[in-house]
């Protein structure tokens, strides 16, 4: 065996995280650095999802790894993300004739549509360039020995005919699903969701406002564009959506991605287990698409049966580290798997320019408890709410509600390097636990909503678009963009105005929940009625909910909202109930309608 030089940093697996996370201790840190990963192709010919960037992530790859140059010239700006439904009594094989939510507005800080592999291959190259870094792609016969006593850990490895091995202070596992360390360490748990996937690259642009019968001047001038706007929306993370499951259109230069996610209970898998039959499906559940992706040539296909999993630990004082998919993952709605790998990387690159031991303990055990909340924070998004994709009235109260939280408690601290900051944690770990019993509640009231709702009220047959910023906490947290270099006391008020601001959004929601099931737009108004929520312990209950109103009915004092109560209003006038079908031969016999 060849001895090779000592490292501090073995780093396995070079994908978005792995690469990433050598980018920046390279920028960062004087460390040697030693990549390795089996394949041999770089960047690989295939399709790697999490392609869309959201705020943390995009400012993640270019401030903080200074890649930005290379983002604004290879990739796409993505215009935030959008969501679509069918409407009933339309044929829905027109772009025109979707329900629509979503931000008109830009954001002020760029977010992208990835070429995952162009842009792991700029960060390899840009690495390559740095005399403390090395990489050997076909990397086989892998072996690490942890060490148990606080010294050097030892690996070795075969690549290119010959076998090499050494020392390492740090040894981090990015290998995504392989799990390199999670599985030698028994640390594999799995994970509360379950949801699959399938993937594809299609042949150019697929352009969603030219799936139409109207002309192209028609397209231009349509009047919704004083609702809508004129930038393209094939730039965004387009989101066809129904009960438990979305389909994806992401730009990307020269092709396009798309890509299903559904909930594996609610869909056979057989009726989607080819790319012929998955086509088929997409085209029959969302009509607008047969005029378009049968005709397209495939690039490439890959499908995942249940993707999502957990892990008992990703960071330890005795200098090891997991991070991106060979950790823990959750769904890619939203795309939080960049948001993960920004943050992972962040604390593992804190962790290891820490030398005191006793403080590294305490940093890992920071880091840890703060990565396991954020991923148990996301678990009642996916696990028992994703139903309410189904309805726009439901999904826009609950994204416009995870959106605020995502502004305020994810973003707002990381442009503002808080996270590596202990006298900042305390304070941030305090009130994000306030937060998740509220949104374990809320994830559950929207839930059974959804399925009250589904079983109960038709929708009217007319298209409705909603900006989700219309809904005033959401455009308050979106300010928090502009608080940039605070201090720690600072940044304290600003998570106790924003911990109030989610507070009154999330009354909002179940008010108006609650004036949705009683038909009542004056519920949203009677204080009496609105005090008596507690968004702690909400328990969806029709029959109680009207018991509740009518004994505060006759109160007229107002709820002193401090936003428009009634700014969904529209989205839900004209539903009719829905009978069944014996209630309804018995209403056509007396004559009742």
């Amino acid at each position: 065996m060849e001895n090779s030089e000592n490292y501090d940093v073995l780093i396995v697996g070079a994908g978005l995280a792995g690469l990433a996370l050598a980018r920046q201790l390279l920028l960062n840190t004087d460390k040697r650095i030693l990549l390795v990963d089996k394949r041999t192709e770089f960047p690989p010919a295939k399709q790697k999802v999490g392609e869309a960037t959201v705020q943390l992530s995009a400012y993640y790859y270019a401030r903080v790894l200074e890649l930005e140059e290379h983002l604004l010239q290879e990739h796409f700006l993505k215009y935030n993300l959008r969501f679509y439904w069918k409407t009933p009594g339309q044929a829905n094989d027109c772009y025109e004739h979707y329900s629509q939510s979503y931000i008109r507005k830009l954001s002020n800080i760029n977010t992208y549509q990835l070429d995952r592999n162009k842009f792991e291959g700029e960060m390899l190259r840009v690495n390559l360039g740095n005399p403390n870094f090395d990489f050997h792609p076909g990397c086989t016969d892998l072996d690490v020995t942890l060490s148990e006593s606080g010294g050097a850990h030892s690996f070795s490895f075969k690549s290119a005919g010959r076998e090499l091995g050494g020392n390492v202070r740090w040894v981090v596992d990015t290998s995504g699903r392989g799990r390199f360390l999670a599985r030698r360490l028994g640390l594999v748990r799995e994970g509360k969701i379950r949801h699959g996937a399938h993937f594809f690259w299609v042949e150019g642009l697929v352009d969603i406002e030219r799936l139409t019968n109207l002309t192209p001047q028609e397209i231009r001038t349509r009047p919704d564009r004083s609702a809508l706007g004129h930038t393209p929306a094939w730039q965004a993370t387009n989101h066809f959506c129904a009960e438990g499951l979305w389909f994806w259109t992401i730009p990307l230069h020269g092709k396009t991605s798309l890509g299903l996610v559904y909930d594996n209970q609610l869909i056979p898998r057989e009726r989607i287990n080819t790319i012929e039959k998955l086509i088929d499906w997409v085209c029959e559940e969302f009509p607008l698409f047969a005029r378009d992706l049968p005709y397209r040539r495939l690039l490439h296909h890959t499908a995942l049966k249940d993707f999502a999993h957990d892990c008992e630990q990703t960071i330890s004082p005795a200098r090891w580290a997991i991070a991106g998919e060979a950790g823990r993952f959750t769904d890619p709605l939203y795309s939080p798997g960049g948001d993960l790998i920004s943050l992972y990387n962040t604390f593992i690159t804190d962790a290891m320019q820490t030398e005191d031991d006793a403080e590294l303990a305490e940093k890992c055990r920071l880091y840890e408890q703060l990565m396991e909340a954020v991923y148990e924070a996301y678990v009642p998004t996916y696990a028992i709410s994703y139903d309410a994709l189904g309805d726009q009235e439901a999904f826009s109260l609950k994204y416009t509600w995870e959106l605020a939280i995502y502004f305020a408690y994810y973003v707002f601290p990381f442009i503002n390097d808080l996270f590596t900051d202990r006298r900042f944690l305390a304070i941030f770990i305090n009130r994000f636990s306030q937060l998740g019993r509220i949104n374990r509640s809320l994830q559950s009231y929207i839930s059974d909503f959804f399925q009250w709702k589904k079983n109960t009220r038709i929708a009217p047959d007319e298209v409705f678009h909603f900006d989700f910023t219309d809904i005033k906490p959401l455009a308050d947290a979106e300010k928090t963009f502009y608080r940039v270099g605070v201090s720690v006391e600072e940044a304290r008020r600003v998570l106790d105005e924003q911990l109030g601001n989610l507070r009154e959004l999330a009354r909002f929601v179940a008010a108006q929940i609650c004036a949705s099931v009683l038909g009542d737009w004056h519920a949203l108004n009677n204080r009496q009625f609105v005090e008596g929520l507690d968004i702690n312990r909400l328990h969806f209950d029709p029959e109680a909910i009207r018991n509740n109103y009518r004994t505060c009915e006759a109160s007229a004092e107002e709820y002193p909202w401090t936003l428009d109560p009634h700014v969904l209003r529209h989205l839900v006038e004209g539903q009719s109930v829905r009978v069944e079908e014996d209630e309804a031969e018995l209403l056509a016999v007396v004559g009742g309608d």
